[in-house]
């Protein structure tokens, strides 16, 4: 089912009326106006169209000063009337948000001596469970029965709902209980989706359904806001078909699904890419007269971003503002981190220039995309002025925002100024996570400050900072790589002592570092304790041990463990493979090498198609649109400082670049045209480069060889002296 099916199915939908349902309890119909405007989503494309818009409401502020002049008028006021009209305000100011506000005006009419009455105190209570601060709202219980008023439904609902809101099970599913075992107070469907939204927001998913069923065994009603929660939550926890189900059953049960209940689902469906089933349940709320809302506009156009499909978030983000669906701070956010993600920074300015034309004030999330894509670039000074932009836009840095701006200053090398970012995080309040601790961790060690990183990791112990395995493995690698091998192996042993499981991850990167001082004994019995312990060793393991024997020049153990992890369905990595290129010049004629070399240039292809998501035969097509789009590769001849993973895919791209270039230029052009092209790229100071080049010189070989007759390629004078290795790749006769 192709994207295009499902911007089909959005412009399907009724325009005359949009249907936004805030919650449960109510649904508000805005009755749009046509007016015009233009949203620019691509330097080549402006939306421009008929918007719908709902008239703009007062500001907050402007409400709230309102609210506020209306309750100083009626405290002059002391009759029942009175109080009736207060609440009414004071509900107001509740359903703005403003908690304390709430708090400070009832404290107000406790001076003035105004008599409250139930619905006040219930207010009041409302007001601290949403302030996080139930066990107060618990003690107002003696002022109702002071009174002279008994608890309600309501009050008992709120309590639950405070007591969920701050992480309270037990005591919430205990009140509830004791609620329905006393029958004095009537739960209704309000309390049960109350506790019901509770149980999937702490997890208890499958405790909700069982509550769901015995709603009808107690003869109670659930609504949509019901199964609209749980399915919600199922498609949180990636239990789709169970969603899907549950959708089912509430429609066999008489129950419509709201725009609410859809935007769930379509989520959850979106989460896993099946838009096959996202473009059915787009028609469903078409044929059932459900409207998407901006929320549900919002989460496709994210999907899409996230599988790198910003054209065709564009479409549906072009379909919605066709509707009248004004697009918010969330859809803009995630067209804005969808350019991120593929490293259009300048679209992706666009889009938070544009957002802040039509008036949407950005918010942190907004900023931290950017920032993080800018980081990704490695243009931190362009990162670093939208860090500090925050600040001076009165937003609070939170937690990611530090991280990103951290992890990007130690990529770039700026390591003094990474420290210093990660003190004025301290200073300034804001907490590190664990992931914090991580990436400083890792930036320290990838720049040769071991001895810094071993101080704050001690510095964590001591404070009894939380630590886990991914740590030791940061550390056990970075001083591995400088040479510190006796520390590495003082931590891999501290890692059993502190209770913590080694991962594939902590035993590759010890065998690694045993590899590199050509410890290859020690490196064989740590692969044979790992498989003992039950962590079974992957394509790097083996691919590690394999070039360790390879630096020792001890090619026939090599061949030997190379042999095993083919068996294993584990392929070479192209390192490993340019390792063995090396001894062509000295064991050219040596049939185990060049057999092993033949299996493994079609593995490497394959393996490289599966990583990119194409069928082998469609692999040189997409290299090559690739590469004219200037999109991926071209970032692989900076030359930058990168790991040795980034290294090993640089190696593994580029060869395959090549072979895809000269796999166009053969036809009708000699192979030793190719080779002379190739040949200068053997010389590169870039290392990946040059022995990107060697591979694909080797690969481009094997591919052509039944096309080429070897007498020919022999006497070919422009082939160069580097081409007579490769040319032994081809078998002989009687080879």
């Amino acid at each position: 089912m192709s994207i295009g099916a499902i911007v089909s199915a959005f412009t399907k939908f009724p325009q005359f009326q949009f249907h936004l349902l805030h919650h449960h309890q109510g649904t508000y119909l805005y009755n749009f106006s046509a007016t015009t405007a233009s949203f620019i989503v691509n330097p080549n494309r402006s939306i421009s169209t008929t918007l719908s818009q709902p008239k703009p409401p007062k500001s907050a502020s402007n409400n709230l000063e309102d609210a506020l002049v209306s309750f100083n008028r009626m405290l002059q006021s002391t009759s029942t009337h009175s109080i009736y009209s207060i609440n009414k305000v004071l509900g107001t100011i509740v359903k703005r948000g403003h908690y304390q506000t709430v708090l400070s005006l009832i404290k107000q009419l406790h001076l003035q001596g105004v008599p409250l009455d139930a619905c006040t105190i219930n207010i009041e209570i409302n007001c601290y469970c949403h302030l996080n601060r139930v066990t107060f709202g618990f003690s107002l219980l003696g002022s109702l029965l002071k009174r002279g008023y008994e608890p309600t439904v309501v009050t008992f609902t709120t309590l639950i709902k405070g007591l969920f809101a701050q992480d309270k099970f037990s005591e919430a599913k205990n009140l509830f209980i004791k609620l329905l075992g006393e029958k004095q107070i009537k739960p209704t469907v309000v309390t049960y989706g109350t506790v019901i939204n509770g149980l999937c927001k702490s997890g208890n998913t499958k405790i909700a359904i069982e509550l769901l069923r015995s709603m009808e065994t107690l003869h109670f009603e659930a609504d949509v806001y019901c199964y609209s929660i749980i399915i919600d939550s199922l498609c949180k926890d990636r239990m789709i078909s169970d969603a899907k189900n549950l959708l089912v059953e509430m429609s066999k049960k008489g129950f419509s699904p709201n725009v609410v209940t859809y935007s769930s689902l379509i989520h959850g469906l979106c989460n896993f890419g099946q838009w096959k089933e996202v473009t059915e349940l787009l028609r469903e709320m078409v044929d059932r007269n459900v409207s998407p809302d901006v929320h549900t506009f919002s989460i496709v156009v994210d999907a899409l971003c996230k599988e790198g499909m910003v054209r065709e978030a564009e479409d549906v983000l072009e379909v919605m503002i066709k509707r009248g669906e004004v697009p918010d701070i969330v859809t803009y956010s995630a067209l804005m981190d969808g350019y991120c993600l593929r490293g259009q920074m300048q679209e992706a300015r666009k889009v938070f220039d544009s957002m802040v034309n039509r008036g949407l004030q950005p918010n942190i999330i907004s900023y931290s995309s950017l920032i993080n894509g800018y980081c990704k670039k490695r243009r931190i000074d362009e990162a670093m002025d939208l860090f500090k932009e925050v600040s001076r836009k009165g937003l609070n840095h939170n937690t990611v925002t530090y991280n990103t701006m951290v992890h990007g200053l130690f990529e770039k090398g700026k390591c003094g100024a990474a420290q210093e970012l990660f003190s004025e995080m301290l200073a300034g309040g804001q907490s590190p996570d664990l992931c914090t601790y991580r990436i400083l961790l890792d930036g320290l060690c990838k720049n040769q400050l071991v001895a810094e990183a071993l101080s704050i990791f001690q510095a964590m112990k001591n404070s009894e900072i939380c630590y886990d395995i991914a740590c030791y493995n940061i550390l056990i690698d970075g001083t591995s790589k400088v040479g510190s091998l006796e520390i590495a192996c003082a931590l891999f042993n501290e890692v059993f002592a502190r209770g913590l499981k080694p991962d594939d991850y902590t035993y590759n990167v010890m065998i690694g570092g045993l590899c590199r001082k050509g410890l290859m004994d020690e490196a064989k019995e740590l692969l044979t304790k790992m498989e003992e312990k039950g962590c079974f060793p992957d394509h790097f393991t083996y691919n590690l041990i394999v070039q360790g024997y390879l630096k020792r020049s001890e090619s026939d153990e090599a061949i030997v463990l190379l042999e095993k992890m083919l068996a294993m369905g584990f392929s070479a990595h192209a390192s490993t493979i340019s390792m063995l290129m090396d001894l062509l010049p000295t064991r050219g004629q040596d049939p185990t090498l060049l057999n092993m070399i033949q299996k493994l240039v079609p593995r490497m292809r394959r393996a490289f198609a599966e990583e990119v998501k194409v069928s082998e035969a469609a692999l040189p097509s997409f290299l090559f649109s690739e590469l004219e789009m200037k999109s991926q590769f071209c970032p692989l001849m900076d030359g930058h400082q990168s790991t040795e993973q980034d290294f090993r895919c640089k190696v593994h791209t580029i060869a395959f670049v090549y072979v895809i270039l000269f796999q166009k230029l053969f036809g009708g052009i000699a192979l030793s045209k190719a080779i002379s092209l190739l040949e200068p790229l053997t010389s590169v100071d870039i290392d990946f480069v040059r022995q990107g080049a060697l591979i694909a010189m080797a690969i481009f070989t094997a591919t052509v060889r039944e096309n080429i007759s070897r007498q020919a390629q022999l006497h070919d004078e422009q082939h160069g002296g580097l081409f007579y290795p490769v040319q032994s790749l081809i078998p002989g006769e009687g080879m």
